[in-house]
């Protein structure tokens, strides 16, 4: 049976990160990830087992390279070819969907985490999250943050080292901080 803080977690309200059912939970995430971390590139069969333990879905031919965190995990939804380069991090309080053919370069982060604006709560361990969705063929540059509520569309290219703080539609090259629309993506789906 489900606490009613995490029922208020599933659903995307406030919560308490101090929920012992909820840390229990980012514990075994954790320990998920450190296995992950220590398989070299050759053992994808091993990788593929801890990864369908780890997130909620997984495509075919997933490939993450070390050093991956995130939170919970099964708020992780991946769909076929997903590339996760060096040091990438996923705060997956609420879901992060990324469809097929996303490419995740070196350090990028993506938090559906955030914390509320009164210091009171914030004082009281009080978390919110709001969901993150990649469409197919997407590219995150290198270092590039992607905050929560985000939704990317398909055929998108994230410039590196952006931050990408709104949401935007297909077949476009963004880039900066706040990242903006460059210019339209020529290769259209």
């Amino acid at each position: 049976m489900l606490s009613d803080n995490k029922k208020k977690f599933l659903a995307g309200g406030p919560y308490s990160v101090l929920d012992p059912e909820l840390v229990a939970e980012e514990t075994k995430a954790r320990r998920l990830c450190q296995q992950l971390n220590t398989l070299d590139s050759t053992a994808d069969a091993e990788k593929e087992v801890i990864l369908k333990q780890l997130f909620g879905s997984v495509g075919k031919n997933p490939w993450i390279q070390p050093n991956f965190r995130c939170d919970f995990g099964y708020n992780i939804h991946v769909g076929d070819n997903f590339i996760c380069n060096y040091d990438n991090i996923i705060l997956d309080i609420a879901p992060v969907t990324m469809v097929n053919h996303v490419m995740l370069a070196p350090r990028v982060q993506i938090y559906s985490a955030f914390h509320p604006l009164d210091p009171k709560q914030r004082a009281n361990f009080i978390g919110l999250g709001k969901p993150v969705t990649l469409g197919n063929d997407v590219w995150v540059g290198g270092g590039s943050v992607i905050l929560p509520g985000v939704t990317l569309g398909n055929n998108v290219i994230v410039g590196a080292n952006s931050t990408v703080t709104k949401s935007f539609g297909d077949n476009l090259i963004i880039a900066g901080s706040p990242a903006k629309v460059l210019r339209e993506n020529p290769y259209k789906e």
